[in-house]
């Protein structure tokens, strides 16, 4: 599963803090402390129809990850929205969108890691990019990673941060297996998420998946397991082991780059039917319904 290059994306204009560039050449200082070290902060966005999907919600995160990380200033909510609607109005964008929102400690006076030598105020980054959902929905490979996802007391993962080296290592072994991604367990063995999405399992007719303790609150999982309490769909947050995945019904996963699709095989193993599973095809459903009726209007009519 490689995404493609968009022709439309060509001439796309990228906004650095309120300056809208061509994205050849946008530039981010190599100072920066996203450059140095990682140090920034990260929402995944979509775009419905001029609507952004649990906008809020996004921003929300974005604020108390840079909180964690002791962000001297932080952009407030309706200046981030603004630059949004420029980016979106400026390359002419109303539907099947996804943004990138990047928030970076900003440039340093001197190479270091020291937050003190950031003096100039934060960077705020917004790439859009024409991008349907990128998960194939006929049904996805993974592979279990021998890579770990770090527990509180080692990287929280409730802080949203730049530094996705854990995933891309787990990354690089799924596409070493041929897999389309890779699942990734804690440090008990146990469930936490895939380099990029979350993940559910279905057995007898109820909805399970891991606890936050070794992964973000992801913002699509939690619109999942709504929509489960709201249809009195069974669902359970706990512990699940990979031996559940593999005795599963259905598995799927979760994000917003992608919303949901199904897991068919895992590790080699068939998961369910090997097909898209019924369940997972009513979430999806309830899912496009949601994105349809709400989200918050970013464009004008």
């Amino acid at each position: 599963m490689l995404q493609q290059f968009d022709e439309r994306n060509r001439d796309l204009l990228v906004n650095i803090n309120g300056t809208l560039l061509h994205r050849d050449e946008a530039g981010v200082s190599p100072f920066d402390s996203v450059v140095q070290g990682g140090d920034g902060v990260w929402e995944g966005l979509r775009l419905y129809d001029g609507r952004i999907f649990r906008l809020t919600e996004h921003l929300d995160r974005l604020r108390g990850s840079a909180k964690a990380l002791a962000f001297a200033e932080i952009p407030g909510h309706e200046h981030i929205r603004e630059e949004l609607r420029r980016t979106l109005e400026a390359n002419g964008m109303r539907d099947g969108v996804h943004l990138r929102l990047t928030l970076t400690r900003g440039p340093k006076i001197t190479s270091g890691m020291d937050p003190r030598l950031n003096q100039s105020g934060p960077t705020l980054i917004i790439l859009a990019e024409w991008k349907a959902p990128v998960y194939r929905k006929s049904g996805l490979s993974l592979i279990t990673s021998s890579v770990r996802r770090f527990p509180p007391d080692c990287l929280d993962p409730k802080i949203h941060h730049n530094n996705l080296l854990q995933s891309i290592l787990a990354k690089i072994e799924a596409n070493h297996a041929g897999a389309d991604a890779a699942l990734m367990l804690d440090r008990h063995g146990f469930i936490a998420e895939c380099n990029g999405t979350h993940v559910f399992l279905v057995a007898d007719g109820t909805v399970v998946t891991s606890t936050t303790d070794a992964c973000p609150e992801g913002i699509t999982r939690q619109t999942v397991l709504n929509l489960c309490a709201r249809e009195g769909i069974p669902h359970q947050v706990r512990n699940v082991s990979t031996a559940e995945a593999y005795r599963a019904d259905e598995m799927f996963c979760t994000g917003t780059m992608g919303e949901l699709a199904a897991v068919t095989a895992l590790d080699g193993r068939t998961i369910g039917s090997g097909e898209v599973g019924p369940m997972t095809e009513r979430l999806s459903a309830l899912y496009a319904e949601e994105t349809a009726m709400t989200g918050e209007p970013i464009l004008s009519d």
